[in-house]
């Protein structure tokens, strides 16, 4: 099963620290989960102005608990493919939550795979919108994790249509 994941973070540097993280698989099924013990000192005006404010607001849970949900959500699937934007910053945190790379749910492919590597693989633009790309012009929540994630499905779709 591919799953389509992102994350918003604290900041683009080494100590960054999960704030959310949106999931949405083949099939439409979601997960979506905001911290409450991510370092606010970390967050800059940006951050404030359009991750903060882009919460959805309501159940917010410790790191901790986040790896019991995301553990159990992700035992409903046989074989998961993880898939995400520029996974750099994404993919190490998705990591952390279980305690490192080595701790990440068995059923978990090891290898993350992006839509940037396949937009420039496939000819097109990687600095594009990925809104316009995937002609998504629902007004929504850009930098809300869970809205990220449904734009990364859309674009991946999209793409592995695209004749190189």
């Amino acid at each position: 099963m591919r799953i389509y994941f992102d994350t918003e973070f604290t900041g683009l540097h080494k100590d960054t620290t999960l704030i959310s993280i949106g999931m949405i698989d083949e099939d439409g099924r979601e997960y979506y989960a905001e911290l409450c013990d991510y370092d606010r000192e970390q967050c800059d005006e940006w951050i404030e102005e359009n991750v903060l404010n882009n919460l959805k607001g309501g159940n917010f849970i410790t790191k901790d608990e986040l790896k019991n949900e995301l553990t159990e959500w992700l035992s409903e699937y046989e074989d998961v493919e993880i898939w995400s934007d520029c996974l750099s910053y994404d993919w190490v945190l998705f990591n952390d939550i279980f305690g490192g790379a080595f701790d990440i749910p068995k059923n978990v492919y090891y290898i993350p795979f992006d839509i940037c590597t396949l937009m420039k693989v496939k000819g097109v633009d990687p600095d594009i919108s990925r809104e316009d790309y995937a002609e998504m012009n629902e007004k929504s929540s850009k930098h809300n994790a869970l809205w990220d994630a449904k734009v990364i499905k859309a674009c991946y779709e999209k793409l592995i249509k695209e004749v190189i």
